[in-house]
C-alpha cells in the first residue's frame, strides 16, 4: 500500500471571503482532508468555518480579519491548532495572468514580478492574490508556491474568438479574449471523462457566471472576455455593455476609471436591477411575492444564459450535452428550469428526446491541488 503523500492547501480567494481546502493523495486523486472559508473579509464581522473530510465542522469562529492576509494568518494558526501541521505546498488560484502567464507553474520571484506588471488586466484580483502568495511563503517558507491559471483552459479557443476587433496595436498588448473559470471547466472535463460527447456546453453560475462551449474536451469559446466583468449579467458585473454606454457614463456623470470599474463590477447586473440584491434565492423569494424588480432581474439573467447557449449551439452545429455547476447552476432548479424551457428547438428538455442536460458539482479546488501535484512531481 502506497503511503500518504505531503498535503497541499489551496487558497481561492473572492471579494470578501478567501476559501481553502487541504489536500493529500491516498491513491489515484486529491482527498480533502480540511475545507472551508474565512468570510465577510473586511466587512468587520468575519467568520471562519473548517470542515473535515465528513463535513464535521472542526471550527466555526467569528474573527475581525481586515484583510485577506489576516484571514490567511488566522487560518494557518487555527490548522496547527486542529494538528493539520504545515502544508508541503500552497497553490493559489490566479484569476489573470496577462498574456505572458498562461499555464499553471510554480510561483517563482520572476513569476510574482510577471504578475505585478499584469495588475492592470485584473486589478480586483492580482494584487489580492500577490499579497496572499506573499503572507503563504512568510508563514511557510519551506513549502513550494504554485500560480494556478484561470484562464490557461481557454487557451485552445481559435483567434476567432480570442481575437476582439480592434486595432492590431492593442492586440499586440494583449488586449483579447482570455476566459475565466477555466478551473471549474478543467474539472468537469476530467470528472466526466469518457462520458464527455464531442459538442457540450457548461454553464458555471454563481455570484460570478460564464459559459463555455466545449468541443471535444477542448476551450473554443467562452462568454467572459478580457476581464471577469464581461459576457452574461452576474451578481454585481454588469456583463456585455454597448462601448456607448461607458462612453455616455463618462460624458455625463463624468467617471473615471476607477469610478466605472466600482459601477461595473460592484454594482450592477442583478444587484443594479433589483436594488442591491445579487442573492439569487432572495430574488427568487422577491419574485414569488411579484417584485417587478426582482422579476425583471431575473428574466435578464435567463434569458441571456439561454441567448448563449443558443450561440454556441450554432458555433458547434448541435449540443449533446448541457452542464449545469457553481452554486446557482448546481442548486436553484428554477433558475435551470427558466434556462432550458425555451430550448426546446435544440432538442434540450425534460420532455424532448436529445442532448442531456446535468448538474456536476465544480471541483476548482481539488483541480488545483491536482495541478500542484503534478508541478512538485516535475520539479522535484
Amino acid at each position: 500500500m502506497s503511503r500518504p503523500q505531503p498535503s497541499i492547501l489551496v487558497l481561492n480567494s473572492g471579494s470578501s471571503s478567501l476559501k481553502f481546502a487541504l489536500f493529500r493523495r491516498d491513491g489515484g486523486d486529491e482527498t480533502a482532508m480540511a475545507e472551508g472559508a474565512a468570510d465577510h473579509v473586511g466587512r468587520g464581522d468575519g467568520h471562519l468555518r473548517i470542515r473535515d473530510a465528513n463535513g464535521k465542522t472542526l471550527v466555526e469562529q467569528d474573527h475581525d480579519m481586515p484583510t485577506q492576509a489576516h484571514a490567511l494568518d488566522i487560518l494557518a494558526r487555527t490548522l496547527a491548532d486542529v494538528g493539520l501541521g504545515p502544508p508541503a505546498a500552497v497553490g493559489h488560484r490566479i484569476v489573470h495572468g496577462g498574456p505572458h502567464l498562461r499555464d499553471h507553474q510554480a510561483l517563482t520571484p520572476e513569476v510574482m514580478a510577471q504578475l505585478r506588471q499584469a495588475v492592470h488586466f485584473a486589478p480586483l484580483h492580482i494584487p489580492v492574490a500577490l499579497k496572499l502568495a506573499e503572507r503563504a511563503r512568510a508563514l511557510w517558507p519551506q513549502a513550494g508556491q504554485y500560480a494556478c491559471l484561470d484562464t490557461a483552459f481557454h487557451q485552445t479557443m481559435p483567434a476567432r474568438a480570442a481575437r476582439l476587433p480592434l486595432p492590431a496595436r492593442y492586440a499586440d498588448a494583449g488586449v483579447a479574449r482570455y476566459g475565466f473559470h477555466g478551473l471549474s471547466y478543467e474539472s468537469l472535463v476530467r470528472r466526466l471523462g469518457s462520458d464527455l460527447p464531442s459538442r457540450a456546453v457548461f454553464a458555471h453560475l454563481g455570484n460570478g457566471a460564464s459559459l463555455c462551449a466545449v468541443l471535444d474536451g477542448k476551450s473554443i469559446d467562452t462568454s467572459m472576455g478580457m476581464t471577469p466583468a464581461g459576457g452574461i449579467p452576474m451578481g454585481s458585473r454588469s456583463g456585455d455593455l454597448d462601448p456607448g454606454v461607458i462612453l455616455y457614463l463618462m460624458r455625463t456623470d463624468a467617471l473615471d476609471a476607477d469610478s466605472l470599474e466600482t459601477l461595473i463590477n460592484r454594482e450592477s447586473g442583478l444587484a443594479g436591477m433589483a436594488d442591491g440584491e445579487s442573492d439569487m434565492q432572495a430574488l427568487l423569494a422577491r419574485c414569488a411575492r411579484g417584485d417587478p424588480h426582482a422579476a425583471l432581474a431575473v428574466d435578464v439573467f435567463t434569458t441571456s444564459v439561454g441567448k448563449q447557449i443558443g450561440a454556441y449551439a450554432a458555433l458547434m452545429g448541435g449540443i449533446d450535452l448541457l452542464v449545469f455547476t457553481g452554486g446557482i447552476g448546481e442548486h436553484s432548479a428554477e433558475i435551470r428550469r427558466r434556462i432550458v424551457a425555451p430550448l426546446g428547438f435544440l432538442g434540450i428538455g425534460p420532455a424532448v428526446p436529445g442532448p442531456a442536460v446535468m448538474i456536476v458539482p465544480t471541483e476548482e479546488e481539488r483541480q488545483m491541488a491536482r495541478h500542484c501535484r503534478d508541478l512538485m512531481s516535475r520539479t522535484g
